[in-house]
This record gives C-alpha cells, sequence and structure tokens, in this order.
C-alpha cells in the first residue's frame, strides 16, 4: 500500500503533523488561561472565536486555492500558527487573547482546504478514501501527540514555554510545505481584489450532504473541546490532555480500513455507522461514572470520528467539480466550522461552569449526531453519486 503513494504526498502527511500538533497541543491550557486572565465566563468563546474565523475565511481560502495554488495557502495557514504561537505568551488580557483566538482560527481555514484539494490533484479517486485516511491518519497523531506533550510542557515549564514551542512547531510544517512541488496548474499571482468573494463562491451545491452530515457529527467535537478539559479535572485525572491522547490515538487505525471500505462499498453506508457511533459515544461519556468509564468512552469516540472525517472528506471530493475543489471543501469546512463553534458555545452554555450540567451537555451532542443517521438514512437515494468533471 505505501508504494502506491510518492514522496510528495508522505511530505504532504508529515507536515500535517507538525500542523495539527502545533495548534492543538494548547487547547488543554486554554480553559485555565483565559480562567487566569479573569474570564472564566469566556471558555466557550476561546474555541468558537476560532473556528468562527476559520469558517469565515474558508470561502476566501477556496478561492484562493483556485487561483494562486494549493501550495501558498497551506503555508499561510501554518504560518499563522507561527505568529500566533509567538503573541501568545504576551497577551495581558481576556479581550486580547480572544482577538488572538480569533487571528489564529485563520490557521485551519487556509491550511486544511489546500491540503484537501492538493490531496485531490495527485490521488485517483478510487483511492481517495485511503488517502484521506492515512492523512488522517497523521493528521491524529499530531493532535495525539500534541495535547499530552503541550501538558507535560505546561506543568514542567510554564504556560509561556508551552506557545513558543507551538510556534517552534508550526514553523516545522511551514519549512516542510515549501519544500513540496506546486501541484495546480495555470496559477495566478496573488492580486487584492481576489479578495473579492460573491456569495455564489461561498457554496458548492453539491457538496450539501456531506456537510450537513459533516456539521451534526463535529458538534460532538466541539463540545469535547470546550468542556472535556474540566470534565477530566473533575474525573480525577491530572493531564487534562488524557481524554484527547485515548481519543485520537484510538482513531488511528479506523482510519485506514474505513478510508478503504469506503473506497469499496460507498461513503454513505461507512457514514451512518460512525455518525450513530459518535451519538453512542457522546451517551457514553455523559453516563461515565469513573476515569475508566471516560478512557472507554474516549476509545468509542476515537472509532467513531476516525472513521467519519475521512470519509466526509473523500465524499466532499468526490462530488466536487475539478476546478472548484476548493470551494467544495471551503463549503464543507464552513459546516464544519459552524459544527465546532456551535458545539462550544452551547455546550459551555449548558455546562454553565457547573459539574452537574457535564451529563446534558454531552447528550444535546449526541442527538445531534443521531439526527445525522436519520438523514442519511431517509435521505440517502436523493444524494448525487458521481463525481463532474469540467
Amino acid at each position: 500500500m505505501l508504494k502506491r503513494y510518492d514522496k510528495t504526498f508522505w511530505l504532504l502527511c508529515v507536515s500535517a503533523v507538525f500542523f495539527f500538533g502545533g495548534f492543538n497541543m494548547v487547547i488543554p491550557e486554554l480553559p485555565d488561561y483565559v480562567t487566569s486572565l479573569g474570564g472564566p465566563e469566556f471558555k466557550g468563546l476561546v474555541i468558537a472565536l476560532f473556528t468562527l474565523t476559520a469558517m469565515l475565511s474558508r470561502p476566501f481560502s477556496g478561492k484562493l486555492t483556485d487561483t494562486i495554488g494549493r501550495k501558498p495557502v497551506m503555508i499561510f495557514g501554518a504560518a499563522v500558527s507561527l505568529v500566533a504561537g509567538l503573541i501568545y505568551p504576551v497577551i495581558g488580557s481576556v479581550a486580547a487573547l480572544l482577538f488572538l483566538r480569533a487571528f489564529h482560527g485563520l490557521s485551519t481555514g487556509f491550511n486544511p482546504t489546500g491540503t484537501a484539494a492538493y490531496v485531490a490533484d495527485i490521488i485517483p479517486n478510487n483511492r481517495r478514501g485511503e488517502a484521506m485516511g492515512i492523512l488522517g491518519l497523521f493528521n491524529s497523531i499530531g493532535m495525539a501527540i500534541g495535547p499530552s506533550v503541550g501538558g507535560y510542557i505546561s506543568a514542567a515549564y510554564g504556560t509561556e514555554v508551552l506557545f513558543y514551542v507551538s510556534a517552534g512547531v508550526a514553523f516545522i510544517s511551514v519549512i516542510i510545505i515549501g519544500n513540496m512541488r506546486e501541484t495546480m496548474s495555470g496559477t495566478q499571482k496573488f492580486k487584492p481584489a481576489m479578495l473579492k468573494v460573491k456569495i455564489s463562491e461561498f457554496y458548492e451545491p453539491r457538496v450539501l450532504a456531506p456537510s450537513i452530515t459533516m456539521l451534526l457529527t463535529v458538534f460532538s467535537f466541539g463540545t469535547v473541546l470546550t468542556i472535556m478539559p474540566d470534565y477530566t479535572t473533575y474525573m480525577g485525572f491530572e493531564n487534562k490532555g488524557v481524554f484527547f491522547t485515548v481519543f485520537v490515538i484510538s482513531s488511528l487505525a479506523i482510519r485506514l480500513a474505513a478510508g478503504k471500505v469506503s473506497d469499496r462499498f460507498g461513503r454513505v453506508p461507512v457514514l451512518k455507522v460512525s455518525a450513530f457511533t459518535v451519538a453512542l459515544a457522546m451517551l457514553s461519556i455523559g453516563l461515565a461514572q469513573n476515569g475508566t468509564h471516560l478512557i472507554m468512552a474516549a476509545v468509542l469516540f476515537g472509532v467513531a470520528v476516525g472513521s467519519n472525517s475521512p470519509t466526509v472528506f473523500a465524499w466532499t471530493i468526490d462530488l466536487s467539480r475539478k476546478a472548484a475543489r476548493g470551494k467544495g471543501m471551503s463549503t464543507m469546512y464552513i459546516a464544519l466550522e459552524i459544527g465546532i463553534g456551535g458545539g462550544a458555545l452551547i455546550s459551555a452554555a449548558l455546562y454553565n461552569n457547573k459539574p452537574e450540567n457535564f451529563q446534558q451537555a454531552f447528550w444535546f451532542a449526541g442527538v445531534l449526531a443521531f439526527l445525522a443517521f436519520l438523514y442519511l438514512m431517509i435521505f440517502e437515494k436523493k444524494f448525487p453519486v458521481e463525481e463532474v468533471e469540467d
């Protein structure tokens, strides 16, 4: 299997490890950081503003991906994480932190959009599920290593050192991408006029189904990102990154299997199972009585997310027009950011810093994932199934 992918694809995967590892290593420490600045009630906004900016930037990153090329868009996204990591240590107020989180959101608004289009350029459609699974595997490695390493660095050396390390990790990603080849032909030089985006450039109608599926299932991820650090502390864990590490590690192997299965049997059958499993995982997290139960639920959540994410990405690429892959991925990512941001805000409101409210916050996310399962069941026959070419 490994020989079917060239050096360029593997460089892309390695850069993803550093990109996702860099900005994920700070996430478990952010709730305490905003509290130390005097704003515990803003925990939800720490994640929501990040995802809001990412969402708003998607139409621009999609358009630029289809004009100036994949590589510049990926580099810009990684460079934003580098700059943000250098600024975090000098933040002195809640308002400044929230502004920086909004700026930091540009990183995921740009880098993954260019990355997905890059994969579509170099991988044939009969292997896209597998390729997205492999890329997702490397994303997950970064997401798994980041929180645990971040928790260790923060405990041993302080939050300031953690932020500088995250900047250094992002810098490595920039260097790797800089040494990759551009895959898009006929690229144009950037002009400020390219930042003018029409309403029609916000939305690719052919990818509505995977976008709805992503929004409803990823709501749970926004919930976990926002209140899981407090929940793990409540459950007696000293390292707030433990849940994230277990959840991500459990998703690693399933990503490869799910991608290959979706290539062979179709995207929708795999997504039905994954959406139902997300709902089950949220129910299990809410029912957890101790640390062991929570770790078991983390494994289940990892399996669910590991099978869901690469399949939705592959399905989106399948349905996107070749000359508008950036816009297609942008549409799906907008749905992703709405889901994560909504999960962050609503879960924070439901939780309201009261331990007795943990359960209802997780269960609300589970209900939305179950709605995704019902959506796939009811409307399956109406979904477009063929890739279109220009």
